[in-house]
């Protein structure tokens, strides 16, 4: 017999919630986590992953039951918010083009302190019954086929070697296993990334004296959002924390800013000096009191593999990451932990896990390729106010419909449901994958052909009604698969309907298409032109007008709130 059914290496966010996932799903599990630090981390631990999204957030609060905990010891986070008008050079905050929801959103999210965070989930998971190492550092991991697997990790000086039925990776970058087995996977996406802490308060409410447009919003939402400062190539982050800190980062494509102008403390606030001066104004007193600085260079990566038959698995950073735009951390966290948790679960009860195992694995990547297309080479649309407005709203929609749907409804492990929507020619997935890539290309040909400048608007996309009903529409848990399955194909058409809508009003535009014409929302493109766009529309399977959409879509996103 094995020392422990599970062990797991590395004791972050990933880890901490995978020990915790299995002890209270099967409390008979033997599990041990290997952590290499020797102490508790502290609190101003400052680590990737503070902000967390509604799918992320509904595993931490509901899957792990973490919600009371959440609610008393780390903050509410009111959305991601973004200002863009790159004209105005990164001054008059009150000028810039806000887009963000007014009012409280139905699904909650948080702003996690992280060294709070995972010192208490260190506690809770020993007081579950984990064995936790603390000072190990892993030497070695010998994985068998067909047998128990040996780990051998260093703690105060002595090797010790234990024996497990499993073995997960949860050390993050170091990547330990997919290193031992050569599963390193390059990716396109090449994005750059500094970031520090400083004390105190950074509201950007306070950066006006505008008071219209200072109570537009009620006191302190604007603070509470993950804020995104927005120009050509690049993004800066302020998420506030309940240590009463304030994480700031700067994201550059090196396309456009080079790593070598943001890599030290003081190349930082230079480079916030001369593309967000209001921002570096605000922060230049606590230069002499910063907590930490943290640089990371081309920090997306991928995988061969996540899932093995024998027994083994990598989780969170350890297997791939892509951009921290839109917060997506802990949401693939969430995906991987409940993953591997269920065929630990299964495969411990004496189920074969083998074609499950091979199934997951497939869905995973094929989740992450189709989540590639929303980052690649878009940095350079970020100083396009028109279009990213737009592009923001359809990456919300997508990932509310969508994944977020399927994770609370546990369709990600449902093998009835994956076999529904993935396996088939043609399948719900194949044909998601294709629209949001062909839309993500849009974007790209879109900006290369228009640039608007637009300021002194506020764009909330909780006010297209089908908006609303996508993000209350997460927490549904739908009775039966067929009915899950059926939502998931009236929001996919709702998506085709957007993204034709979308095609039609900007080919209008730009190239005096018919407003009526119909579209193939996986196929256009404006690189075609105006008569083989015609030509195009009037294939078999094309999409007519949708007014409905046309009028909640149309206004909004391209001439009314936009104030064009």
């Amino acid at each position: 017999m094995p020392d422990f059914d599970v062990i797991i290496l590395g004791g972050g966010m990933a880890g901490l919630t995978l020990a915790m996932q299995l002890k209270k799903n099967e409390p008979e599990l033997n599990i041990a986590l290997l952590e290499r630090r020797g102490k508790a981390a502290p609190d101003a631990a400052h680590k990737v992953g503070e902000s967390t999204v509604e799918l992320g957030t509904y595993y931490l609060r509901e899957v792990l039951g973490l919600k009371d905990y959440l609610e008393e010891n780390h903050l509410h986070k009111h959305g991601l918010r973004f200002f863009l008008s790159p004209q105005l050079k990164g001054k008059d905050i009150d000028k810039r083009v806000e887009y963000g929801a007014r009012n409280e959103l139905f699904v909650p999210s948080h702003q996690i302190d992280r060294g709070t965070f995972e010192n208490d989930l260190l506690q809770m998971i020993s007081d579950l019954g984990v064995h936790v190492y603390m000072g190990a550092g892993v030497k070695e991991a010998e994985l068998k086929e067909d047998d128990v697997h040996t780990v051998s990790f260093l703690q105060n000086g002595e090797t010790i070697t234990k024996t497990a039925s499993w073995v997960v990776d949860a050390t993050g970058r170091a990547s330990f296993l997919k290193r031992k087995q050569g599963l390193s996977k390059d990716i396109e996406h090449n994005i750059n990334s500094v970031w520090f802490r400083v004390p105190g308060e950074v509201d950007v409410a306070d950066w006006s004296d505008n008071e219209e447009w200072v109570k537009f919003i009620n006191p302190g939402l604007r603070r509470l959002g993950t804020v995104h400062l927005m120009g050509k190539g690049y993004w800066v982050w302020l998420i506030p924390l309940s240590s009463g800190n304030t994480s700031v980062g700067i994201v550059a494509d090196p396309r456009f800013h080079d790593f070598s102008s943001i890599n030290t403390l003081d190349k930082a606030y230079q480079w916030l000096e001369a593309n967000e001066p209001q921002c570096a104004e605000r922060l230049a007193e606590k230069k002499d009191v910063v907590l930490d600085f943290k640089v990371l260079k081309k920090y997306s990566h991928d995988c061969e593999a996540f899932y093995s038959v024998d027994n083994w698995a990598v989780v969170g950073e350890a297997g791939a990451f892509l951009d921290p735009f839109y917060s997506p951390g802990t949401d693939f966290i969430s995906m991987s932990n409940s993953w591997v948790a269920d065929l630990i679960i299964r495969s411990h009860k004496g189920e074969d896990t083998y074609t499950r195992t091979i199934v997951y694995d497939k869905v995973h990547a094929q989740l992450f390729k189709n989540w590639i297309p929303i980052y690649l080479n878009k940095y350079e649309l970020y100083d396009n106010t028109q279009v990213m407005t737009v592009k923001i709203t359809w990456d919300f929609a997508v990932y509310w419909a969508i994944p977020s749907l399927m994770f609370t409804n546990k369709a990600f492990i449902n093998m009835d449901v994956l076999k529904e929507l993935f396996t088939t020619k043609n399948s719900f997935g194949e044909r998601f994958g294709k629209l949001n890539k062909n839309v993500q290309d849009f974007y790209l040909d879109w900006g290369r052909m228009e640039n608007i400048e637009v300021s002194e608007a506020y764009i909330d996309p909780m006010y297209v009604s089908f908006m609303k009903d996508l993000q209350k529409g997460i927490e549904t848990i739908h009775p039966s698969d067929e009915l899950l399955v059926k939502k998931l194909e009236e929001n996919l058409a709702l998506l085709e309907k957007t993204a034709a809508e979308l095609f039609r009003v900007v080919s209008n535009k730009l190239l005096g298409t018919p407003e009526d014409m119909s579209v193939n929302p996986y196929t256009m493109s404006l690189q075609l032109g105006a008569e083989q766009l015609q030509d195009q529309s009037k294939e078999a399977d094309t999409l007519a007008v949708d007014e409905q959409i046309r009028m909640a879509v149309s206004p909004l996103w391209m001439y009314e709130m936009a104030g064009m």
